[in-house]
């Protein structure tokens, strides 16, 4: 049975995985991004995720919220989360994106709250004064600072995508294909009747 579907990796859109950000890539992404998305699981279950200033370091990341919040909660019962970042905003452009399976572990000392709050605060972008006055505004009582340890990588070029759809990649460039594609999506055809 044939409804006109050819598989060909180079041009099936749905064979994302051998697209994944070359290593400098990901490392000037970690470095550049400015905002995150922490994602959590509540009580009963539901996947809930909400945007954080955000910084790479020490192969980590670092993010913070007051001790009330209920994502701290959820993170102590649970420390299992992820983290997804993009290159949308960044000198790099759209079209890059980095999820990170982490455990958090919550730090509430004097030296880590330290060296993160002028981390986060002393940016580039920011003047001295910003700097400094945001640095006090996120020295509080309440605070806590969650370092977010990567477990697993996730990662997409969709500018590669696009380079491969337009056949101008070369194959060197692309990435093993992983089983999402390899397995699931030949199965998923199979069940839809596109093999």
């Amino acid at each position: 049975m044939s409804d006109g579907y050819e598989p060909d990796p180079t041009k099936d859109h749905e064979t994302v995985s051998i697209y994944p950000i070359d290593e400098d890539v990901k490392e000037d992404l970690l470095n550049s991004a400015r905002e995150a998305v922490l994602n959590w699981s509540t009580r009963d279950g539901w996947p809930v995720g909400v945007m954080h200033a955000v910084v790479w370091a020490k192969g980590s990341f670092w993010m913070t919220a007051a001790a009330h919040r209920h994502r701290m909660a959820a993170l102590r019962r649970d420390p299992r989360c992820s983290v997804v970042l993009t290159s949308t905003g960044t000198h790099l452009g759209p079209g890059k994106t980095i999820t990170a399976k982490c455990r958090c572990v919550m730090h509430e000392d004097r030296e880590t709250k330290d060296w993160f709050y002028h981390a986060l605060a002393f940016r580039p972008e920011a003047t001295e004064e910003q700097a400094a006055a945001f640095e006090k505004t996120l020295d509080s009582p309440l605070r806590v600072v969650m370092e977010l340890v990567p477990e697993k990588w996730i990662t997409f070029d969709g500018v590669k995508m696009g380079l491969a759809t337009a056949g101008q990649l070369p194959d060197d460039q692309k990435g093993p294909m992983l089983s999402s594609d390899a397995v699931r999506l030949e199965k998923e055809k199979q069940t839809r009747g596109l093999s």
